[in-house]
């Protein structure tokens, strides 16, 4: 898979894409991250990229220009390989574990991170035919970057041989294809010591009974998702 980020600050990415599951991807040839300076795109000779907007108010605004020329020359990079555009803006579609799975099985991602006050509304326009538009909740953030990395994390650990056991996506929090949690929050989990500030491990789970522990832990991620986020439930 590729995946492609056009940010005005790449250098926030280096962290996260050279660490941890993210940097074991792209080490074992599954996937390969590709960052683009915004400001290598705009035509203006001070590399300005933002200006004012029309109506007055604060802030400033992305211009046309850079974006779809850099969408452009990003997807001329090996076109054979289709791309998917995905735009990081507040007003966009909440993400979710769904919207994750349903991006790790496209073959190209273009992430496009805004700054400022937002883009110019014609740059939506423009691209939205062939794009995403992504939230990643109800709050407003400085830019883009930190909810492009957010969907770099969703997506790449869902692609298969990323994780070393492929079952690690099983049981976990929102999963659509997993029986166990249906969609809502996962069961608790435990591991060593048994007995923990009088804290005790439920008894079922060292009974070798596989039935009756996937049973409990149906149960205890329907009632943990029923206390915790009950909207889960209510489609």
């Amino acid at each position: 898979m590729r995946l492609d980020v056009l940010t005005l600050f790449p250098e926030m990415f280096g962290g996260v894409l050279g660490s941890s599951i993210l940097k074991r991807a792209q080490d074992k040839g599954l996937v390969s991250y590709h960052l683009h300076q915004l400001r290598d795109y705009t035509k203006d000779p001070h590399r300005k990229v933002d200006d004012r907007p029309f109506g007055g108010g604060p802030g400033m605004v992305i211009m046309c220009q850079p974006v779809i020329d850099a969408v452009a020359a990003i997807e001329a990079q090996e076109p054979e390989v289709p791309a998917t555009r995905v735009i990081l803006t507040p007003t966009g579609e909440r993400f979710s574990q769904k919207v994750a799975e349903e991006l790790s099985r496209l073959p190209r991602l273009v992430l496009i991170a805004g700054h400022y006050e937002g883009f110019d509304e014609r740059i939506h326009e423009i691209l939205k035919p062939a794009a995403r538009e992504i939230s990643i909740g109800d709050y407003v953030l400085s830019g883009g970057e930190v909810p492009a990395m957010v969907v770099l994390d969703a997506v790449v650990r869902l692609l298969p041989g990323v994780l070393g056991d492929e079952t690690s996506h099983c049981g976990e929090s929102f999963g659509s294809a997993d029986a166990t949690v249906n969609g809502g929050l996962e069961y608790p989990h435990y591991t060593r010591p048994r007995e923990f500030q009088g804290l005790a491990v439920p008894e079922i789970l060292f009974s070798g009974n596989h039935g009756a522990v996937e049973a409990w832990r149906r149960e205890q991620a329907k009632r943990r998702t029923m206390e915790r986020r009950p909207d889960l439930l209510s489609g």
